[in-house]
């Protein structure tokens, strides 16, 4: 189904409100009464301004309840400090910005659990990507909307419904994978010799040394990351390697694998409003590149990042981070069979 909607705004709250609400109005969905529906959305980083109010995603919930679905809001931890990186920081971030069980009506869920370890791994068979980590949330729930803030951002030149499904879903490890191919490296001021390291690693790589601090066989780490994503105190490095077209190919691989999953029990909205330069990641008023363009809804990531890119145009993406290459991005779903499961 590669069917697109979309409903412009007058630049309104009231007015986006009704783009969205005519939006859902014509939106064909799977849904069936007492289906548990993940809203997957992100709420923001602690002292962020740019991050859509919740008035949107309440719709989304009221919407779903009148079909008799039972909703419920979702994302994951992140790698880096701040306002996300535990499932506890999560919350209180979220509730700063008024995404509260309260206001929508509905429950708020950390997908990969409270300490980030509720993952499962799926198949993915690509050339980055054997398998990807996700949060086990995937199997556990009859259907997904994808509710996605579009706007640009550092690493993937544009941050739309591929980026919030690929990083949104993925485990800690997954989202360090997908940003680079590292091996541990302990800063022992930070370590507390707490031994997670050594309990999640998949190989026996990580050994308590002499000193009882962590070390690691590198010739027996294969990379996965777990180490880096679950250290609780941030002792082992994590390295961003975002600017190449590795990254834009390992976030397709990612979104492609989760799709699989997703395609059959999913819908998908970008929200074209609040059009800034960089991320909700960020702390901060990035600048505005875009006015406000209202919603677009489909039945695939890929076509509806492509037309919301359209929509705007790709001129303020381009100008925002000229040395991202995140054309890629539609190169590759396409090399892979992605772009709209051709």
């Amino acid at each position: 189904m590669s069917d697109i909607l979309f409903y412009p705004t007058d630049g309104s709250q009231e007015g986006s409100l009704a783009s969205l609400k005519t939006l859902l109005a014509h939106l064909k969905h799977p849904f069936h009464s007492k289906d548990s529906v993940g809203i997957k959305l992100h709420w923001g980083e602690r002292d962020n301004h740019s991050y859509l109010p919740p008035v949107y995603a309440r719709e989304i919930v009221h919407w779903l309840q009148n079909h008799g679905a039972k909703p419920f809001i979702f994302d994951t931890t992140v790698l880096y400090s701040g306002g996300r990186r535990t499932g506890k920081d999560s919350i209180e971030t979220a509730a700063s910005h008024g995404y509260t069980e309260e206001y929508l009506g509905c429950p708020i869920v950390i997908a990969d659990g409270m300490d980030g370890r509720d993952v499962i791994d799926i198949p993915a068979e690509l050339n980055h990507f054997e398998t990807v980590q996700v949060a086990s949330i995937i199997e556990k729930t009859n259907g997904f909307v994808i509710f996605s803030h579009f706007k640009a951002h550092l690493a993937s030149g544009f941050g739309g419904a591929i980026k919030n499904m690929a990083m949104g879903f993925a485990s800690r490890a997954q989202k360090q994978r997908m940003h680079a191919d590292v091996r541990p490296s302990l800063n022992k001021n930070k370590c507390t010799k707490c031994g997670l390291c050594i309990e999640v690693c998949p190989t026996g790589a990580a050994q308590v040394g002499d000193d009882e601090y962590p070390i690691y066989n590198l010739d027996e780490c294969i990379g996965c990351a777990q180490c880096i994503g679950l250290c609780p105190e941030m002792a082992l490095k994590i390295t961003w390697g975002t600017n190449k077209e590795p990254f834009q190919e390992k976030l397709i691989e990612t979104a492609s694998a989760i799709w699989q999953y997703l395609k059959d029990k999913t819908v998908l909205v970008n929200a074209l409003l609040n059009i800034t330069s960089e991320c909700d990641c960020l702390p901060g008023k990035p600048e505005f590149i875009a006015k406000d363009m209202g919603f677009v809804g489909g039945y695939h990531p890929v076509v509806l990042d492509d037309e919301s890119l359209e929509i705007i145009g790709k001129e303020p993406f381009i100008k925002a981070h000229p040395k991202i290459p995140w054309q890629r991005q539609f190169d590759y779903a396409r090399e892979i069979g992605f772009f709209a499961d051709e």
